[in-house]
């Protein structure tokens, strides 16, 4: 009977237990933040800037992490200065050449030609007129990257398109290009 009546209290206490538990909750919570997050309004004032609803500024003279600045600036000054002072840092190799054929392709071709000629498909149908050849250009290292950055007359820049490496790699392939064109 003695042995009932414990049986019978543990039963009642499991009961009791699990009828008080709120199955929408977690009993314990280890990181109540993660379980019950703050409500932050969008563009709301916050403590955590100093500045008001502005994200932080960044420390002054800092560059983002992988960035190079590219220090010739956007003029014909600069422009003559890059092509005089401006290498390659890359080694002239098959797998640069092959990676400035291919990018040469997707992003050249349709006005430069698949030679350089600058015939390509978009001056054949008469969209681009004055496309030079790189056979009458006097281009160097430094000048080809630079018109890849900046753009010159009707030709846009392409830095947003290809990073630094692949520009250099399509640099290798236009003098490629302009030497087997002047052979």
């Amino acid at each position: 009977m003695n042995q009932f009546f414990k049986l019978l209290l543990a039963v009642l206490v499991m009961v009791a237990t699990q009828a008080c538990q709120d199955t929408s909750r977690p009993n314990y919570q280890f990181m109540p933040n993660m379980y019950e997050p703050v409500g932050y309004e969008t563009y709301g004032k916050s403590d955590a800037f100093t500045n008001g609803i502005e994200a932080q500024l960044p420390v002054p003279n800092t560059i983002s992490r992988g960035f190079v600045p590219y220090e010739y600036e956007n003029s014909p000054e600069g422009y003559n200065a890059a092509r005089d002072s401006l290498f390659s840092p890359l080694e002239k190799n098959e797998d640069n050449l092959a990676k400035g054929k291919a990018l040469f392709t997707i992003y050249c071709a349709v006005c430069h030609g698949d030679k350089g000629d600058g015939q390509g498909i978009l001056v054949k149908n008469e969209k681009f007129l004055g496309v030079p050849s790189y056979a009458d250009r006097p281009i160097t290292e430094g000048s080809i990257y630079h018109v890849l950055m900046y753009g010159i007359n009707s030709m846009g820049s392409h830095a947003s398109q290809i990073n630094r490496t692949e520009r250099w790699q399509v640099v290798q392939y236009v003098q490629k290009l302009k030497a087997d064109l002047t052979n």
